[in-house]
């Protein structure tokens, strides 16, 4: 069994709603199927071309992700009303980059450097984020937010291109302050528009449900086992 410290996760949306989680000390990553609450056998796996596309070589160097659909950001080259498209940032030769996940084809779209990208407000922010995610399930709404490891938090309109950086308190998490500082990664799980909740994973393997919604813890700290997580600790 295993202790969840260096890893991400990421919400995929095409097809069955899942989770993955990218374990970096070691190269390998999981699926967690949501529907069935668990991890499928022959998890985890190697990362590599076969199951990641030509993206497998920055998932190395991955600091967050998340997915998008529908969402067409200027200069993103991406169409369709249903596409999925997950999002990861990471870092090359220390350049802040991110690379276009297209879901529904399974393949890498394209890579940019964070600068020339449609979140190229995070730039100063990158080295200290450690989760983000779309922060209401609807197509018309595109509101970021996105968890820091020093205590702070910012929220993105990607069309009009305002951030804002806010301290994570009462106000802004409430519930969520006390556990600031060990914030590892974060998850989304789009139950529905009005009950989509924000998994965020803390370190001693334990997670918290927050709901996104209401704005507020919904249980937690829990452990992360087999009973919450089946699977997810698996070697």
């Amino acid at each position: 069994m295993q202790a969840l410290n260096n890893f991400v996760a990421v919400d995929w949306r095409s097809g069955l709603d899942r989770c993955y989680f990218f374990f970096k000390d070691t190269h390998t990553y999981t699926r967690f199927d949501l529907g069935d609450n668990k991890v499928p056998e022959g998890y985890p796996k190697a990362i590599n071309a076969d199951n990641w596309d030509t993206a497998h070589g920055q998932l190395a160097n991955l600091r967050f992700g998340f997915t998008t659909t529908g969402i067409r950001p200027a200069r993103s080259g991406i169409s369709g009303v249903d596409s999925d498209i997950l999002w990861f940032f990471y870092e090359d030769a220390g350049v802040p980059m991110v690379c276009r996940y297209d879901q529904d084809s399974d393949k890498m779209h394209s890579l940019d450097r964070l600068a020339d990208s449609p979140w190229r407000l995070l730039r100063p922010y990158f080295n200290r984020i450690v989760a983000g995610t779309w922060w209401q399930n609807n197509r018309d709404v595109q509101l970021f937010r996105f968890l820091l490891n020093d205590g702070h938090s910012l929220y993105l309109d990607l069309p009009t291109q305002k951030l804002t950086r806010e301290a994570i308190n009462e106000t802004s998490w409430p519930g969520l302050g006390r556990y600031k500082h060990r914030i590892i990664t974060a998850v989304q799980n789009d139950r529905s528009f009005t009950d989509s909740c924000y998994y965020i994973f803390l370190t001693d393997n334990e997670y918290i449900r927050y709901n996104i919604p209401k704005n507020q813890i919904e249980a937690g700290p829990i452990k992360v086992d087999d009973v919450s997580w089946p699977g997810l600790l698996r070697n």
